[in-house]
């Protein structure tokens, strides 16, 4: 069940835990918002409840995120993990300056913070954790990489673009300890229908790949890593945003479901 958890949070950038930050980025008179939650479910099973709200300008952006355990997965962990992150927009490109994440169901209370001086993302960690990985990842290796939900909204925006549709490319992440891609290859179309949209939706399969920063018992198989992550994306505010509406990963038992529930755009 933990696995499967994981692979819900990984769907919608929350691949570690969260704390909105306060200070936050200047935003322009002129700016889009979105807010959108979803459930997610193994079999008929309830197992998460998930939240995610952004604001973009042509300069800048804020974003934040929660992810609850629900139904049948509360009786496994008691996951409460909050996010937030600020930072800058280059057209597509998000530029991230601070994200922090906290699990409020841990005892730990530990902040995982990044910032990203210069564009290389620097951990900033309290209480520390026992260790940064067998290797830790360096800052070769983090130079460029962006946190789990910038990268989410990037895709959304269009940053893994190419020469075939808006799911063709690679976006490089460090969620405070671990580094990985994601690689995105393109699904074709599909008509859906969830509660918060019905449509001609892009299919995009997101492959993970792990690159450093993870204790040795906790690298992901050749198994785990093998099935990609498939994204249905909805074509928001004329094409501007591709939002995720319905994601499928094969993690853990039966695998996991998301479904948007509701979707808000202006």
């Amino acid at each position: 069940m933990k696995k499967a958890l994981f692979g819900v949070a990984l769907a919608l950038g929350l691949s570690s835990a969260i704390a909105a930050d306060d200070e936050a980025a200047p935003a322009s008179a002129e700016s889009v918002s979105v807010t959108a939650h979803y459930s997610g479910s193994v079999m008929i099973f309830q197992v998460a409840d998930i939240s995610i709200s952004g604001q973009f300008t042509d300069h800048d952006y804020t974003a934040a995120a929660r992810f609850t355990a629900a139904g049948l997965a509360a009786l496994f962990t008691d996951a409460d993990i909050e996010a937030g992150v600020s930072g800058y927009r280059e057209g597509s490109a998000l530029r991230p300056w601070r994200y922090s994440h906290l699990n409020h169901a841990s005892s730990k209370n530990r902040v995982v913070g990044i910032d990203f001086p210069e564009g290389v993302a620097m951990p900033d960690i309290n209480p520390p954790f026992g260790n940064m990985g067998e290797p830790p990842a360096t800052d070769e290796e983090r130079a460029g990489a962006s946190d789990p939900l910038s990268a989410l909204l990037s895709m959304a925006l269009g940053a893994a673009s190419g020469e075939n549709g808006v799911c063709d490319g690679r976006l490089p992440v460090f969620d405070g300890r671990a580094r990985y891609n994601l690689r995105f290859e393109p699904g074709g179309t599909d008509t859906i229908r969830t509660r918060a949209w019905r449509g001609e939706a892009v299919v995009c399969h997101a492959y993970y790949e792990p690159i450093s920063g993870y204790e040795a018992d906790e690298f992901p198989s050749e198994e785990d890593i093998s099935h990609p992550i498939t994204f249905w994306l909805a074509p928001l505010e004329d094409g501007r945003i591709h939002l995720p509406v319905r994601i499928r990963t094969n993690a853990g038992f039966g695998g996991v479901t998301v479904q948007a529930r509701s979707i808000e755009t202006h």
